[in-house]
């Protein structure tokens, strides 16, 4: 009789080939539910009915800027962001605040404080990168009315923000 070389299992093809079809499913799926349970989305808004209240308090504000007749120029360039007021500049010549809001990676949002210069014109130094579609709120420090703008970066020319 002849004898036959029969290796172990583990040292065979088949087996192993296998074993790796519900390994590599379960490694699969353990990483789509890590994605789908790894954080909130920023973008959802879940109480409706106080976001609508607050949309309110929003309009009455840009209400507020038509009513004063603001009208300016906002020029961004790398290193300076300026406002110049063509009509209805605050006679304080008070500190404006300038968000940057990204349409949408919220973690990219910031903020430059404004102040204005011998001229009346309204400057702030700027280290953030500004590339892409941006909504952009300009409010003086008591906010007590809004102007706002949605705007892509870089541009070459100074844009008009108006209410």
């Amino acid at each position: 009789m002849e004898e036959l070389d029969v290796k172990p299992w583990y040292k065979q093809f088949w087996p192993w080939f296998l074993i790796c079809i519900p390994v590599s499913s379960f490694i699969v799926g353990g990483i789509v539910v890590n994605f789908a349970t790894d954080g909130t989305n920023s973008l959802v808004v879940d109480d409706y009915y106080k976001e609508g209240k607050s949309i309110n308090a929003r309009l009455d504000k840009i209400e507020k800027a038509k009513s004063l007749g603001i009208s300016t120029r906002l020029n961004i360039t790398d290193d300076v962001i300026s406002v110049e007021f063509l009509s209805g500049a605050p006679q304080t010549r008070e500190a404006l605040k300038l968000d940057f809001f990204h349409v949408t990676l919220e973690e990219r949002d910031f903020f430059v404080l404004l102040s204005a210069d011998a001229s009346g014109i309204y400057r702030a130094q700027n280290d953030t990168s500004v590339e892409g579609k941006w909504r952009l709120r300009l409010t003086p420090l008591d906010e007590s009315w809004k102007v706002q703008k949605t705007i892509t970066l870089p541009t070459s020319k100074a844009t008009s923000f108006n209410p």
